[in-house]
């Protein structure tokens, strides 16, 4: 595997130091999943204007972390498994919700199942959802909107996750507590 440097703010290509800042600013450290991105500065800036742009969005902190657990979860990716486990449980989701994320089993609330699920659909299909699968989401009480804006949650995750892949991101110390494995 190739070695990729996890970049502190004093060490990062000079256009990546006002992004890891910002963020070390936000979070009280530099996550290294940004630390590793600062590798290129294209694609930590586009990491976190997405990030931001999804936050911005209709969907609540429960929903968003849904879609990006699940993706987390089916993409196999551990750094950001435990992180959004953390990310969770500071944003107030419930427990249910992230064991049920984490465990990759129902969520009792049936609005939330239809979007992990609808998630795992567009995830799974590569963005082919079958008209009776859009319908069940839709019947489920969400919007167009909502739709799409699983598409970009999925598509802020891939960044992520196959960064992590690739890099080996080594989990933070923050995040250490929720360790996740694939199949555990």
């Amino acid at each position: 595997m190739t070695d990729f440097t996890t970049y502190t703010i004093e060490s990062a290509p000079q256009a990546a130091k006002p992004l890891l800042e910002a963020a070390g600013k936000a979070y009280g450290f530099v996550p290294n999943l940004l630390g590793t991105m600062a590798e290129s500065p294209a694609l930590l800036e586009g990491y976190m204007t997405l990030a931001g742009i999804f936050d911005k969005g209709t969907l609540s902190e429960t929903e968003r972390q849904i879609i990006l657990m699940t993706n987390n979860r089916l993409n196999g990716c551990r750094y950001c498994m435990a992180a959004h486990t953390s990310i969770s449980q500071m944003g107030g989701v419930s427990a249910d919700v992230i064991e049920a994320l984490r465990n990759d089993s129902p969520i009792a609330d049936t609005k939330l199942e239809a979007l992990r699920t609808f998630t795992a659909v567009i995830n799974e299909q590569r963005g082919w959802p079958e008209q009776a699968q859009i319908e069940a989401f839709l019947d489920a009480g969400y919007t167009r909107e909502a739709l799409l804006e699983v598409i970009l949650g999925t598509s802020l995750k891939l960044m992520s996750n196959y960064t992590n892949h690739i890099a080996e991101t080594p989990v933070d110390d923050a995040f250490a507590a929720n360790v996740w494995s694939p199949n555990v």
